[in-house]
């Protein structure tokens, strides 16, 4: 009796009726359902305040991200709050700052040293006044109408939180930024819809997503002082900050047409350290998500359990086939056919929905889903006590253990370029207050000391 044979060939099969149930159950709940217009005239329009978190960014990426902003069509008042996290390239960076110091909806928060974005987010929350709070990724660009139409799904009291459909914007880049495009897609347009169907998106992603102030007051504490096995968690915000939505009562959802474009890794190595970071943090808070499941649609117990087991069993089939072909020999003919039908059949569904035939090679991420991110994934699993953001840590000379002890004041105060004799933002650094830079409405950095 060849036992691993058997063992991978059943696990297989059942990774296949699994998803087979998961996916089809998807597909029909991700159905889109037209949603009311918004009143072109702007009656009556919630004030926003975008939040952007700049760290080491590429100036032509930062400048094109605040460009986007600048063209909001929007029609209420806006504020934009860019919070440089103790940025090393922060003189030219400066640059990008100066081009909007003429206008008046723009601040600037300069941090001394690097804090995490977590404190970074928060500095620029307890500035800003919106009533709703809209956080954008520093490599990310928004659609001309992406604040218009999050504003109007967050109309309805009963939202916590949106978030919008993500893009890669250097796509052509590389064969792995299209298949991380089409992986985005099927996130947003599959996983996102479906969940948003129930009004429980369980994640809603960084780089593009709004939340009701009122509500985010509420759980600033909780989502800024976040531990797990008493270490600081410094990843996974967005996820953390969803999930403490849900717990509180709100829904949260998916507005397909407020596209944001970000820019995603180019290269292996950092695509996997990626991952990484997001296995982590979606193992973390899956235990506090389970807490919410029975009062959730069951579709979400289904959503949970076929992400979390479908790759148990993917993995073991995986594993006990590669046994098998060690010990006996023989190649695992069965289970390789039964997964790369549940590919093929998953990237033609994905072609025809979103009508682009470049998803048939969407296949191809079987193959590195098997080979690196399951191994990543394990790899995750066994290090959950890692906080490292594995791309932050050295700015600026500062390190993770410095900055956990880094605290924020309870309400500081941003420094506004229409007003250039405001009382610049104070933060309190081990028991140090610090005021960063600010830029008067002409564009001249004027530069605090240390009190």
């Amino acid at each position: 009796m060849n036992i691993p044979a058997i063992i991978s060939t059943t696990s297989a099969l059942m990774y296949a009726l699994l998803s087979t149930i998961y996916k089809s159950a998807q597909v029909i709940h991700s159905l889109r359902v037209d949603a009311a217009q918004i009143n072109p005239k702007g009656s009556g329009l919630p004030d926003v305040d975008i939040v952007v978190p700049c760290f080491n960014e590429d100036p032509a990426t930062l400048r094109a991200c605040l460009a986007s902003i600048a063209t909001q069509e929007y029609a209420g008042a806006l504020k934009v709050y860019v919070v440089d996290d103790g940025s090393s390239n922060r003189d030219t960076l400066k640059m990008v700052y100066r081009e909007y110091g003429h206008d008046a909806r723009f601040n600037f928060l300069l941090l001394p040293r690097n804090l995490g974005k977590r404190k970074a987010q928060v500095a620029a929350i307890r500035s800003s006044s919106g009533e709703l709070i809209l956080n954008v990724d520093s490599d990310t660009t928004l659609a001309p109408d992406a604040v218009r139409k999050l504003a109007l799904t967050m109309s309805d009291v009963n939202v916590g939180a949106a978030m919008g459909q993500l893009t890669a914007s250097n796509r052509n880049d590389t064969w792995l930024t299209r298949l991380i495009d089409m992986e985005y897609w099927l996130a947003c347009n599959e996983e996102r819809a479906a969940q948003a169907r129930f009004g429980a998106v369980m994640c809603c992603c960084g780089p593009c997503a709004i939340y009701r102030r009122s509500a985010l007051l509420s759980l600033l504490d909780q989502y800024e002082t976040q531990l797990f096995r008493g270490k600081r968690s410094d990843f996974g915000e967005d996820r953390h900050l969803t999930i403490l939505m849900l717990s509180a009562g709100y829904r949260t959802e998916y507005v397909p047409g407020a596209i944001a474009a970000t820019v995603v890794p180019d290269k292996l190595w950092p695509y996997l350290r990626q991952q990484l970071r997001w296995a982590r943090s979606t193992y973390r808070d899956t235990l506090l998500a389970l807490r919410l499941l029975p009062r959730l649609d069951g579709y979400l117990t289904l959503d949970v359990v076929a992400q979390n087991v479908g790759a148990l069993l993917l993995a073991v089939s995986t594993i006990t086939g590669m046994i098998q072909l060690a010990v006996t020999n023989t190649t695992p003919w069965q289970p390789f056919l039964v997964i790369a039908s549940m590919a093929v059949v998953r990237s033609t569904v994905a072609a025809i929905r979103a009508r682009q035939l470049r998803f048939l090679g969407f296949a191809m991420h079987t193959v590195i889903n098997i080979l690196l991110l399951i191994p990543v994934k394990i790899y995750a699993l066994f290090t959950l006590s890692n906080s490292d953001w594995l791309s932050r840590e050295g700015a600026l000379g500062t390190s993770k253990d410095q900055r956990k002890h880094i605290s924020l004041p309870e309400q500081p105060t941003a420094t506004s370029n229409a007003d250039s004799n405001s009382t610049a933002a104070q933060f309190n650094h081990n028991s140090r207050a610090c005021a960063p830079n600010s830029y008067d409405s002409s564009g001249n950095a004027s530069v605090a000391t240390d009190a």
